[in-house]
């Protein structure tokens, strides 16, 4: 008679929690059926406790997260901003594990390795969900293109490659004439953000902040830029019109609190809902500012 009636419960259009497949565990199966041929209040005080232990067993993984220049001024504080949101986060660098000593740093994964030879992303990609990259530097036309272009194309190929969801990238503000004087910092980063877009067109954003405040470390030495950087930020916030002006318009664009692009930078690799696109400093501002729902 009990095999009768499992059976029908089984074949007929009965509700998930029923379904045998729905659970790994044949046992935590037993225990469902059992609850729900009971009856009286015992049935939905069990009910409800098994179902949150199906909750509690069924907990999705952590995002994983790997920010690229992780030991940097701004990939830095991208990586606390990440573990204070409970990622897992790991970081790759030419110089590997970080020079700092700071207790957030053994939360880490540090893993070294140089975006101009591909192959050495392979380990720092298993299981990633999301990339950030910090990835730029300054010299010659040639190492310019080659650090803040080359480099992060190959990083960006190999995460569409590995399946990667999200991917972010901490770009540049056009500065009109300073372009010019700095050809192959700024083409190497317009051609990234080109790969980003075409690679990403569903979980890649861009983030241009113009000139990054905040304490920045060089060796045992704090620079403390938002002395220069908080007061430009509050007076030029308010003078975005000037950017608009022939030449010199660009020097009006106003600085940003590395904060507030760690935040948005974060926001932007976990969040399904975030804009894929270029978001200006200003967009940087507006973001920082907000709860994401």
């Amino acid at each position: 008679m009990m095999k009768t009636i499992i059976s029908r419960l089984l074949h007929s259009q009965s509700p998930p929690f029923l379904k045998p497949h729905c659970y790994r565990d044949s046992s935590l199966f037993a225990a469902r059926i059992g609850r729900f041929l009971s009856t009286g209040s015992e049935k939905v005080d069990g009910s409800s406790k098994l179902e949150e232990a199906e909750r509690e067993e069924f907990t999705p993984p952590r995002e994983k997260l790997l920010v690229l220049g992780g030991n940097g001024f701004v990939g830095s504080h991208i990586c606390i901003e990440a573990l204070a949101h409970g990622l897992n986060v790991s970081s790759l660098s030419r110089s590997g594990k970080s020079s700092l000593h700071d207790p957030w740093a053994n939360d880490i994964v540090w893993h070294q390795g140089d975006l101009l030879s591909p192959d050495s992303l392979g380990n720092a990609l298993n299981g990633v969900t999301s990339v950030i990259s910090c990835v730029g530097g300054f010299g010659s036309n040639s190492y310019m293109y080659d650090i803040n272009g080359t480099a992060n194309i190959n990083a960006i190929r190999a995460a569409s490659e590995q399946g990667v969801k999200r991917f972010v990238y901490i770009s540049a503000a056009d500065f009109g004439l300073v372009n010019y004087l700095l050809k192959g910092y700024f083409a190497g980063k317009r051609s990234t953000e080109t790969e980003l877009l075409d690679k990403f067109q569903h979980g890649g954003a861009i983030l241009r902040p113009g000139f990054i405040h905040g304490t920045r470390r060089v060796g045992s030495v704090h620079l403390p830029l938002s002395i220069i950087g908080a007061p430009l930020e509050m007076v030029l916030r308010h003078a975005k019109p000037l950017t608009r002006l022939p030449l010199i318009g660009p020097l009006f664009i106003p600085p940003v609190n590395v904060t507030s692009v760690a935040k948005v930078a974060v926001r932007a690799a976990v969040d399904p809902a975030f804009p894929s696109g270029v978001v200006d400093v200003y967009g940087i501002r507006q973001y920082s500012q907000q709860n994401p729902a």
